[in-house]
């Protein structure tokens, strides 16, 4: 055997080397240090953190407008009827054309206008069709999750989605004519208290 430091031979059984005085394998027998151990245990800021995953992503549904339809619907109904009596039904059919080619328009911007996308972590919405804007609110930074429904949406499950957060763009935003209004409000209410949770921060019980 020979000394790592100086390479001189030594004996088998020597703990530390006769010329120069070091101790023999202290390099490679030492043990760990209490920082190493807890480096390879996997410690630190790392082992806390958590994937983003997308839990949910929506936009605006045709079911929030409802009853604008069945309005159309009983106008349309009444329209043909004073049209055959006045004998002006086409004239009325070409209003009711106008009317359902509004309502058609309107519905299909306000579904590419917005759309939403949640996350356990964020909550993406994204505004505009010619100019997109996109913005971000932290679920940790949402205060108060809220969902308002009208007799008609209750029936079909649809809602409007209140948000009210410690983000300085959007502090109150509402995500309106959403599918299942209330089983998203309670998803993004579970991942705000999660995200709180695993983050370490107290939740008052209410």
């Amino acid at each position: 055997m020979h000394c790592d430091q100086c390479g001189v031979e030594v004996a088998e059984q020597a703990v530390f080397c006769h010329r120069c005085g070091h101790k023999l394998g202290s390099d490679s027998d030492s043990a760990p240090t209490p920082m190493q151990q807890f480096a390879a245990a996997g410690g630190g800021a790392g082992a806390r953190d958590t994937a983003e995953e997308e839990l949910w992503q929506g936009s605006y549904s045709p079911r929030a407008m409802i009853g604008t339809w069945i309005f159309a619907g009983f106008v349309t109904i009444l329209g043909v009827v004073v049209g055959v009596l006045s004998g002006l039904l086409p004239v009325v059919l070409g209003f009711l054309v106008l009317v359902w080619l509004g309502l058609a328009g309107l519905l299909t911007y306000r579904r590419l206008d917005v759309s939403y996308r949640l996350t356990n972590q964020r909550f993406f919405h994204k505004k505009g069709i010619l100019q997109r804007v996109t913005d971000r609110i932290e679920v940790i930074d949402m205060d108060d999750v809220t969902c308002t429904q009208g007799i008609i949406e209750r029936m079909f499950g649809v809602g409007t989605i209140t948000i009210t957060s410690s983000d300085q763009t959007h502090p109150v935003l509402n995500v309106y004519g959403i599918d299942n209004a209330q089983e998203i409000a309670q998803m993004m209410d579970d991942a705000r208290r999660e995200e709180r949770l695993r983050r370490g921060i107290h939740i008052e019980s209410v």
